[in-house]
C-alpha cells in the first residue's frame, strides 16, 4: 500500500477542493491516505498526524499550493528523502511544476513510478552566537542576512573555507542554492544557476561599493559570514520560513547539506519553464 501524504496551502479553498478530489481517488486506488494535523478537515477517510511525525507516516508529499508552500514540505520531509509533487496554486511556481488540471495524472503517474525526479541540492545553515546559543536550519533556496527595519547598512566579514572573501557593507547577503537563484538572488542581481550546477551563489543587496559583485562558488566550500560592527538589526532567514535576530560577532556557517530533496518533473526543460515563467529572453513590444 502506497502511503500519500498531503500538505495544503493555509487557508486555501482551492487547495482543499483539490485534496478532497486527489484523497478520494487515490483511497479508490488502495492508498493510505496521511495530512498534518488540522488539515484533514472535510477530508474523508484520511489519517491525520503531527507534521514532525509525516516524515515517517508517507512514501510521497503531495503539495497544493505555491512554492512557499513546498519549502514549507521540503522542510517535513526531505531529510528522508520522500519525494514531493507540487501542485501550483501560487503565481510563479518554479518549484511546483503541475498545473492543477496535470494533479490527477501526475499522481497516478508517481504512484505508477512512471513520472520523473530529480534531486535538488540544499544548504545546512547552522547559526552560531556570541551567547553560545547554536541553532541549524537545512535551506532549499537560501540563506539570507539582512537588516529588518532601521535604515541603515549592514556590516558583514565572508570567508570560503576559512579564505577571506571580503567585508561587505550593504542591506544584506544572500547565498543561494540553484534552486533558490530564481528567487530572492535573482531580484537581487544575481546570477541563474541550473538545477543540476554544483555551486552556490553568493549575493550582495545594494552593496555601498560598485565592486561588490556577486560569486559564484564550488557546492564543496563552506561559506562563514560573521556579523562586524554594529549589526542595527540584522537578521537570518531560511527559505523564509525561519528567522533569527542576530548581534555583532555572531556566525553563520553555510554549507552543501548532506541529503538533496528530491523533486518530481514536468516534462518541460528548465529554460522553458523560465521562458513561461519570467519571460525569460522575451523582447517587450514596442510602442506605436
Amino acid at each position: 500500500m502506497k502511503r500519500v501524504g498531503f500538505v495544503l496551502k493555509r487557508g486555501s479553498r482551492e487547495a482543499e477542493t483539490i485534496a478532497r478530489e486527489l484523497a478520494a481517488w487515490a483511497t479508490a486506488r488502495g492508498c493510505q491516505v496521511i495530512v498534518g494535523t488540522g488539515e484533514g478537515d472535510g477530508i474523508a477517510d484520511v489519517t491525520c498526524v503531527p507534521d514532525g511525525e509525516l516524515v515517517a507516516k508517507v512514501d510521497l508529499l503531495v503539495v497544493l499550493g505555491g512554492d512557499g508552500t513546498l519549502l514549507h514540505g521540503a522542510g517535513l520531509v526531505a531529510e528522508a528523502k520522500v519525494p514531493l509533487l507540487g501542485i501550483n496554486l501560487g503565481t510563479l511556481g518554479f518549484l511546483t511544476q503541475f498545473d492543477p488540471r496535470e494533479a490527477r495524472d501526475a499522481l497516478g503517474r508517481a504512484l505508477d513510478g512512471t513520472l520523473a525526479v530529480e534531486e535538488r541540492m540544499r544548504l545546512t545553515v547552522t547559526l552560531r552566537a556570541t551567547s553560545g546559543e547554536t541553532a541549524s536550519r537545512h535551506a532549499l533556496n537560501d540563506a539570507v542576512i539582512s537588516k529588518w527595519a532601521m535604515p541603515r547598512l549592514i556590516e558583514v566579514r565572508a570567508t570560503l573555507d576559512d579564505d577571506e572573501i571580503t567585508r561587505y557593507k550593504a542591506d544584506g547577503l544572500i547565498v543561494a542554492t540553484p534552486t533558490g537563484s530564481t528567487a530572492y538572488n535573482l531580484a537581487a542581481g544575481g546570477p541563474i544557476l541550473t538545477p543540476g550546477q554544483a555551486a552556490i551563489s553568493i549575493t550582495p543587496i545594494c552593496p555601498h561599493t560598485l565592486t561588490n559583485r556577486p560569486l559564484v562558488v564550488p557546492a564543496t566550500a563552506r561559506v562563514c559570514v560573521q556579523v562586524e560592527g554594529e549589526s542595527h538589526g540584522a537578521i537570518l532567514s531560511v527559505d523564509g520560513q525561519w528567522a533569527r535576530t542576530l548581534g555583532k560577532g555572531d556566525v553563520v556557517d553555510i554549507a552543501q547539506a548532506a541529503t538533496p530533496l528530491v523533486l518530481y518533473r514536468s516534462g518541460k526543460t528548465y529554460f522553458e519553464i523560465l521562458r513561461e515563467k519570467l519571460k525569460w529572453g522575451e523582447r517587450e513590444p514596442r510602442k506605436p
